[in-house]
């Protein structure tokens, strides 16, 4: 079941930040923050889970169980990439209901056409906006539950104009998405255009390096944004953690230099292992006395 808090602060008007998690450890970590919502990043969560491309490789068994581990192993509500919904508008019913049941709290689809390719990177062809319509109709109607969100996302900014990925945002919100989320404007003043123009909870996407200028959450909010997404923001810092443990590691043959970093210990905590420890000493006791 969806978590009614993310729907709950959507309706208060509350300005959600929402990070990208990729993996569980990334998943834990976030959900200790106190956000409102985390987002499972599809870029992330491949590259994490099968080391390639997001350009349409990973499959929705791939996805779902994926994004279903990290959406059960936190409290904060989560919402997922799920593409294009991994073909026609069976399958967008079928993912649908199968994130829903998986625990997330709101799924995002595409207009792309089949193979989808990553935001932010060239390449990205659409698929006419009625057939984009179709599936959110689906979308709405297959949910069980109403505090489940459908977020649509359209990339017709980069390939066909803004004026066209603005109508479209417009048709999907009235065909039943709850979220407008319009990828890649390509500045501060086409993300104005944009708040101005769609009377729906609209989705900025700060992606560092990407298409879209990097703004700060208040002034996200007065261009008419109701939640920006970083979903890059996590797996960026590991990989530069990581290549600088691991060079370290390679020219100096010991990790002295690097100190404990985050913490053993820290981390049995985040994993659960004083949960486990407390278990087992429980239980070694009752099976001594007996």
């Amino acid at each position: 079941m969806a978590n009614p808090a993310l729907k709950a602060a959507f309706a208060a008007r509350r300005f959600i930040v929402a990070p990208g998690v990729f993996d569980m450890i990334s998943a834990k970590i976030a959900d200790g923050m106190g956000f409102d919502c985390l987002y499972g990043t599809g870029f992330g969560t491949v590259a994490s889970h099968l080391g390639v491309a997001d350009a349409g490789i990973a499959t929705y068994t791939d996805m779902v169980a994926r994004m279903g581990q990290m959406a059960r192993g936190v409290r904060t509500p989560m919402i997922a990439d799920a593409d294009t919904g991994y073909g026609g508008l069976l399958n967008v019913r079928h993912t649908v209901q199968g994130y829903e049941a998986a625990g997330l709290s709101g799924i995002q689809l595409e207009d792309q056409e089949m193979p989808k390719k990553c935001g932010h990177t060239p390449g990205r062809r659409v698929i006419p906006a009625e057939e984009m319509v179709l599936k959110i109709r689906v979308a709405a109607e297959a949910r069980r539950d109403p505090d489940f969100l459908i977020v649509a996302r359209t990339d017709a900014r980069t390939t066909l104009g803004l004026e066209e990925a603005i109508r479209r945002g417009r048709m999907y919100g009235e065909a039943g998405a709850d979220i407008v989320f319009i990828e890649s404007p390509e500045s501060e003043a086409e993300m104005a255009e944009i708040g101005r123009s769609i009377d729906k909870p609209l989705l900025a996407n700060m992606v560092e390096g990407g298409r879209t200028p990097i703004l700060p959450a208040k002034r996200l909010e007065e261009l008419g944004y109701a939640i920006a997404i970083y979903p890059a923001v996590g797996f960026l810092a590991a990989a530069a953690a990581l290549e600088r443990a691991y060079a370290h590691l390679k020219a100096a043959g010991d990790s002295l230099a690097l100190g404990e970093s985050y913490g053993f210990r820290r981390m049995t905590e985040l994993m659960g292992f004083p949960e486990v420890w407390a278990f087992e000493s429980r239980w070694a006791a009752k099976d001594a006395a007996e």
